[in-house]
């Protein structure tokens, strides 16, 4: 089949994480009436685009933003395939979102899942571990998680093995895996109620990962999945799929926007704005004395820190590095090269184990726009310091 028939078949590269966005919200609100809370939703992400369309136009800085997670939105026209390292999904080739719900496809609510039960471990040689960690690091849902959530996702999954014409999943069944490839071909078919006759609308070669959505929105199978040759997969079953990635998103949310609103610079944002931009923040992990940024690098986003101290320094005379001050819990770090849009002014050092929420430099762009203001006159502030540690003005435009 033509690449050109198979593209009929392929919808906005970031629908999964716009619907997981949804999906959390409604999760975490519990509206009475879904369609109204649907309404309400879509338009305000309508609403944030057309503003950042203006403020593209104006040549200002975005202000707000449809986007979510991972410096990717939902406004994006951008087919999945313009990412190498995510596959498009077979769940996404089809629109089968009105067809009947699965009548054993249970409902999950993350927030009122309190038992963690019993730790989901397949045991695996290293060799068997290592190639599954190959697989999963580039798969989309779980760029997000944690390094031990990782981990808990690499002793979750169980391997199986396809012979050529075996079928993975078929088209309109329950979903019980989801699946990550390992190595081999496969083939994925749509069938309609015009067209009966499966066709062939994409495939997979050695990677990819399929199955997800049935998984997550209690849908029958969109897709048949066919492999073509010998091959190998990864599975992780419904239950444990869902508690991994349903029931960290909700408490990921949960634990940002906590941390968000203790942040002063974000109280110009409104609590749905706060929401955005924890659904865009990532975690990273740093050990004591590790340098978190490097004065003079370029800037690829901003860190708010969830625990432990940040030690802040500048390179004075002969390059020795002056301490100027100390980030703790509801700080933040390397907003000034994202607002000046010149390198790194300074460099950051870890003061013992310390864990920090990443925001990106895209999502900042979208996201941070009514805080803008406020960095700006921080810079002044960050100016003042500077000049009685060093004695004379210091000038931001300096590192080009």
């Amino acid at each position: 089949m033509s690449r050109d028939a198979a593209s009929r078949y392929e919808i906005p590269g970031q629908l999964q994480q716009l619907l997981l966005d949804f999906t959390v919200s409604c999760l975490v609100e519990r509206p009475a009436d879904l369609v109204d809370f649907a309404a309400d939703y879509f338009a305000q992400l309508r609403q944030r685009r057309q503003q950042q369309q203006h403020n593209q136009q104006t040549g200002g800085l975005v202000a707000g933003s449809a986007a979510h997670g991972n410096g990717h939105g939902p406004e994006s026209d951008d087919s999945m395939l313009t990412d190498e390292s995510d596959e498009p999904s077979p769940e996404s080739l089809a629109n089968r979102f009105n067809r009947r719900k699965s009548v054993f496809a249970e409902s999950y609510d993350p927030e009122g899942d309190d038992d963690e039960g019993e730790k989901v471990v397949h045991p695996k040689s290293d060799q068997q571990r290592h190639r599954l960690a190959e697989a999963v690091k580039n798969i989309f849902i779980f760029r997000s998680l944690d390094p031990d959530q990782v981990q808990d996702v690499l002793d979750a999954m169980f391997e199986k093995t396809v012979d050529s014409g075996d079928y993975v999943i078929r088209q309109g069944d329950d979903g019980d895996n989801f699946y990550v490839i390992d190595r081999g071909a496969f083939h994925i078919y749509v069938a309609s109620d015009t067209e009966p006759t499966k066709r062939l609308v994409g495939q997979y070669e050695d990677s990819g990962s399929f199955g997800e959505l049935a998984l997550m929105y209690n849908m029958p199978r969109a897709a048949t999945v066919q492999a073509m040759s010998h091959g190998s997969l990864w599975a992780m079953d419904r239950t444990t799929f869902r508690r991994i990635i349903l029931k960290t998103a909700c408490k990921k949310r949960k634990m940002y926007e906590t941390l968000l609103e203790t942040v002063p610079m974000l109280r110009a944002l409104t609590s749905y704005e706060r929401m955005n931009v924890a659904d865009a923040l990532n975690p990273r992990t740093f050990e004591d004395g590790e340098c978190i940024i490097r004065q003079g690098d370029v800037a690829d986003g901003m860190y708010f820190v969830e625990t432990g101290t940040v030690r802040i320094t500048v390179a004075g005379e002969n390059d020795v590095e002056v301490e100027v001050s100390r980030v703790t819990k509801g700080g933040y770090v390397g907003e000034l090269a994202l607002v000046t849009h010149r390198p790194r002014a300074a460099s950051a050092y870890c003061v013992g184990p310390v864990r920090l929420a990443f925001l990106d430099v895209q999502a900042f762009e979208r996201l941070m726009g009514p805080c803008m203001n406020i960095m700006k006159r921080n810079i002044d502030d960050y100016e003042d310091q500077l000049i009685r540690i060093f004695g004379s003005r210091f000038n931001m435009s300096d590192f080009r």
